[in-house]
Order: C-alpha cells, then structure tokens, then sequence
C-alpha cells in the first residue's frame, strides 16, 4: 500500500503523510495481486471484494481469500480513520457544550448583578460628604467692605430694551368738496 502522497519528493510533505491527515478521501496505490488498485479506502475495499466474488465463482480459493484479505486490510484503515474522525467529533462537541456551559454562566452571573443594585437601596445623599459652601452674612466690616470681590456676574443685570408694540394709525379723514374758506353746513353754528 502506498499512498500518492507519500511520493510527493519535497520534504515538507514527507511527515504530512504520517500525520493521519484524512484517511477516509486519500486516495492510495493498492499493489494487489491482479496488478495496482488505485482509489479511496471504500473504493479499494469494494474493488477487491469484486474481484474476491469472482475468484470465488471460478473456483479460485486461494485468490478469494488473498483479494478478501487485501480488502479487509482496507477495511481496518478505514475504520481507524473513522474512528479518529468521530472521536475528533465528540471531543470538539465536548469543547462547544463546555463553552456554551461557561457563556450561560457568565450570563447568569451578569443578570444577577444587574438586578442586585435594583433590590439595594440607595445611598442617603444626605450622609455623603458635602463641599465647603461660604455664606454671605451682610455684614460689613468697619470700613464699608464686606470683604467680597465683586464681579460683573454679582452686579445686577440691565433689563434689556423691549421693542415697542406698533400702533396702527387712525386713517386720515375723507377730503370732501369744501374749501376751507366756506362753513361747515353740519357745524353748530357760533353764537354771536
């Protein structure tokens, strides 16, 4: 049995073939007894089981028995393959049902600590410490000063002008025909 890769002349490749690697779709060189088998484990195994079938109806046992034992040799690779391939498996699904154990804890433990601060009562403010505050007495010392600086921002702010609000203007009366010389027809009249 040979492997095609293991003809590979490089020397990177030379312990790659060793490695186990994936046995199950290598394809490997059989050198059986009816010249070379070339295939996959399972396709070696079905061919020598082929030719184990027909040595068999010809009445060659010993042929029989060598083509079965060249597809059991097969058989076994491929079982060993299989195995390491489902034992790979389980210890990977292992490792994701670990990790997934630790992200539920991990979200439990956050859950938890979200609502504990909720169930705490809070702190009195009124114990916490409290700046120094100065508080303006008004009193004034002997020379007229109470002893604060005073800023523009102390000073009393001007009242800002308010715009005025429009009038409206009367309208203008009516010109009628009279000139200003003649009387008024609807004025009393001044007594003399």
């Amino acid at each position: 049995m040979k492997s095609s890769r293991s003809r590979s002349r490089s020397k990177g490749n030379r312990n790659r073939s060793n490695a186990g690697g994936n046995v199950i779709n290598r394809v490997f060189d059989s050198s059986g007894p009816e010249g070379k088998v070339r295939g996959t484990p399972q396709q070696i195994i079905d061919k020598y089981n082929q030719l184990a079938r027909d040595a068999q109806l010809s009445n060659d046992r010993v042929a029989a028995e060598n083509f079965q034992q060249h597809a059991e040799h097969y058989l076994r690779l491929l079982s060993e393959a299989q195995r390491e391939v489902e034992a790979r498996r389980e210890e990977q699904e292992r490792q994701n049902r670990e990790r997934q154990a630790e992200r539920d804890r991990d979200r439990a433990a956050r859950q938890e600590q979200d609502s504990q601060p909720q169930s705490q009562p809070q702190p009195d403010p009124t114990q916490s410490p409290q700046p120094d505050v100065v508080v303006d007495t008004g009193i004034v010392d002997d020379d007229g000063d109470s002893g604060l600086v005073e800023t523009p921002e102390s000073q009393p702010k001007p009242k800002p002008k308010q715009a005025r609000a429009r009038t409206t203007r009367k309208p203008k009366a009516e010109k009628t025909d009279k000139t200003p010389d003649q009387p008024d027809n609807n004025a009393p009249e001044a007594a003399e």
